[in-house]
């Protein structure tokens, strides 16, 4: 008689009965929270100014690693990969939904490989403008740019960057050929739009505050669809010319998939109580940012709106991650 097959019946019985029970006791130890960019980012402040909040309403810590490469899919590839238990997880920016589109290889099926927790954020650019340009608005940018096709020009913080897309985004509501300059990074796009090196750029609303204010940049029109307290007196590119015109950078939390649901609504439930924290929510209005509470359902159906969308403005306007 084989007395082995009992035994690994009943270490499979138990396996089964563990793994329910360690989500139930789920967290017991340190939460690695994967940032796919380098520290500085507009990713990675959010990572931390949410982190620690969050950690105190999941009881236990945080802590946020930076794998940074390809547009952020070095670091979500390696938390897709991860072993699927909640102690992994990933913070991405809207580039969760560009990306699809954008790289014809993907090391990872979004829908597929990772499973949303929560929407955490979001944040505006903004159009900023040399002051030597000769447009005080977002009508009269339109104008020049169609009276000069290919002649006027934007920098970016390179290929497939949120800075890129809203200016593609922009470029296609208003019908308008402005050429591309990519950079190594906002900064240097931001610094040669001061100098007047580039026309415009479409920087994050936090950067491009402080140049606004002392007049070394014109602000012409916010992203997204509200006016921003940061800059309560510029008017959303919408309300100022571009009715169809909407963009905003989203950051959302993820796990692998697979894991546990008992996981998933622990961490969802955290994070939206460290969101509804009023001294967080300060902060994070205060850097530019808008808290957004969501269940996981609500942030994996935002993935399934923004995906095609991308993948078509991408199409359309022959984008390429090079």
């Amino acid at each position: 008689m084989n007395r082995r097959i009992p035994m690994v019946a009943v270490l499979a019985s138990c396996l089964a009965l563990a793994l329910p029970a360690a989500a139930q006791n789920f967290p017991d130890r340190p939460v690695r929270l994967v940032v796919p960019y380098a520290p500085g980012g507009s990713a990675d402040i959010t990572a931390r100014i949410v982190s620690e909040e969050w950690g105190k309403a999941l009881g236990q810590s945080i802590v946020v690693e930076n794998r940074a490469g390809a547009g952020g899919n070095i670091g979500v590839d390696s938390v897709a990969k991860s072993r699927a238990d909640g102690y992994t997880i990933g913070l991405q920016t809207v580039s969760l939904a560009i990306n699809p589109g954008l790289f014809p290889r993907m090391p990872y099926d979004t829908l597929k490989d990772l499973e949303p927790i929560g929407m955490v954020a979001s944040s505006q650019h903004v159009l900023v403008v040399n002051p030597g340009l000769a447009a005080a608005n977002v009508k009269e940018l339109v104008a020049l740019a169609k009276a000069q096709p290919g002649k006027l020009n934007y920098g970016s913080a390179g290929n497939g960057s949120t800075f890129h897309m809203s200016a593609e985004l922009f470029k296609a509501v208003a019908g308008a050929d402005i050429a591309h300059i990519p950079y190594r990074g906002g900064g240097p796009a931001l610094n040669d739009t001061i100098a007047g090196m580039v026309n415009m750029s479409f920087p994050v609303l936090s950067a491009a505050q402080g140049f606004v204010s002392s007049g070394r940049l014109r602000a012409l029109g916010v992203t997204g669809p509200t006016r921003s307290p940061l800059m309560p007196d510029v008017p959303t590119i919408a309300e100022a010319g571009l009715p169809d015109y909407n963009f905003e950078t989203w950051f959302m939390v993820f796990a692998p998939a697979g894991t546990p649901k008992a996981a998933i609504d622990k961490l969802n439930a955290a994070l939206n109580q460290a969101l509804n924290t009023p001294a967080l929510k300060e902060r994070m209005v205060r850097d530019g940012f808008d808290p957004i509470p969501s269940t996981p359902a609500q942030a994996r159906d935002r993935l399934v709106k923004e995906m095609p969308m991308w993948a078509k403005l991408i199409k359309d306007r022959g984008i390429t991650a090079e």
